[in-house]
Formats: C-alpha cells, sequence, structure tokens
C-alpha cells in the first residue's frame, strides 16, 4: 500500500502505491520505547542532524524510530496533511484524513512541543517550525 522514495518535501517520503480511503490503517510508528528524559537527551542528537525521530506515546513513554523504526518514520511534516495520528494502547497509528490518490505522499502534522528548531518544510515559504 505504501513505499518509501524520494521526497519533493524532504529527504524521503512514504508515497500511497494504491488509493488509500479516508480513515484507513495505513502503518504504525515503530520503534523503541523509552522514558522521556532518555527522550530528551536522544532529540538533541537528532536535531543537530535535522530529524525529529522521538514520537511522544504519552506523558512519561515515547517511541524511538531512530532505534527499530519503520517506514513511518520517513512520513514527513505537513500543515495541511491528509493524513492524521491515532494512539491505541502503546501503539502510534498512521491514518488517512482523506482518500488519497496512488502515488500522493503521505504526511500528518508532527504537532511537535519541543523547541522549535527545523524549519516546515511543507510548501515554499512555509513560516512555521517544527
Amino acid at each position: 500500500m505504501i513505499e518509501k522514495r524520494r521526497s519533493k518535501i524532504q529527504g524521503w517520503g512514504v508515497y500511497a502505491t494504491q488509493p488509500i480511503t479516508k480513515n484507513t490503517r495505513v502503518t504504525y510508528y515503530a520503534g523503541e520505547k523509552i522514558g522521556n528524559k532518555e527522550s530528551l537527551k536522544r532529540e538533541i542528537r537528532y536535531l543537530k542532524k535535522g530529524h525529529i525521530w522521538c514520537f511522544k506515546l504519552n506523558s512519561r513513554s515515547v517511541i524511538d524510530a531512530g532505534v527499530g523504526g519503520n517506514i513511518a518514520r520517513f512520513i514527513n511534516h505537513s500543515c495541511t496533511p491528509n493524513c492524521y495520528i491515532h494512539i491505541v494502547g502503546d501503539t502510534i497509528w498512521i491514518r488517512a484524513s482523506r482518500n488519497i490518490r496512488k502515488g500522493e505522499e503521505l504526511t500528518y502534522n508532527y504537532n511537535t512541543d519541543g523547541e522549535a528548531s527545523i524549519p516546515c518544510r511543507c510548501r515554499p515559504g512555509c513560516p512555521n517550525k517544527l
């Protein structure tokens, strides 16, 4: 249903290989489950390289896709995304927020809560930071 390839937004991206209907579970965000304290240390390293791999699962836990992650870590941010996040227990699902065409790049809003240090590249001139 999806594949990784070069993105016009940033580096690698994830694309639909077939039409995806609204609300479909596209994939889940895999990685090592760690505590918030450890996540803060790792995020500093990742941000220096321009990446965000740590995804907050809840108030105590984070999924670090930099360790054991899957294709979901290559889904780029967009301020006008075609996917959304649905957390069920310890699983972070990426779901289609609308019908997605074959060949379309998948995106979701990262909704970061840390310090904004990476410029948003979802469209030319976007003033937001991640």
